[in-house]
């Protein structure tokens, strides 16, 4: 069974210590699921960016986690339709 995990690093690719302890991920959508609900206490606790592996195999990155706060606020900011 594949492993999904992510790696946590600072903006030059420097890998930090996540400052919320993520487990091992049996898919990739239970990976992205736990990014999207942790990524803004990940930024305050140093990562800028990311990157998510199937077992050794890097699947994307680096994903930044300062898009994902400037397209939160772009969306507040939308007038609703």
């Amino acid at each position: 069974m594949a492993a999904w995990t992510w790696r946590f690093e600072t903006a030059d690719g420097t890998e930090v210590p996540p400052a919320v302890q993520p487990e091992e991920f049996t898919t990739q959508g239970d990976a992205e699921s736990w990014i999207g609900e942790y990524w803004k206490d990940l930024k305050d606790g140093g990562a800028d960016q990311v990157r998510l592996f199937e077992d050794a195999t890097e699947i994307y990155g680096p994903m930044s986690l300062h898009a994902q706060e400037a397209e939160a606020a772009e969306a507040a900011e939308a007038p609703e339709a």
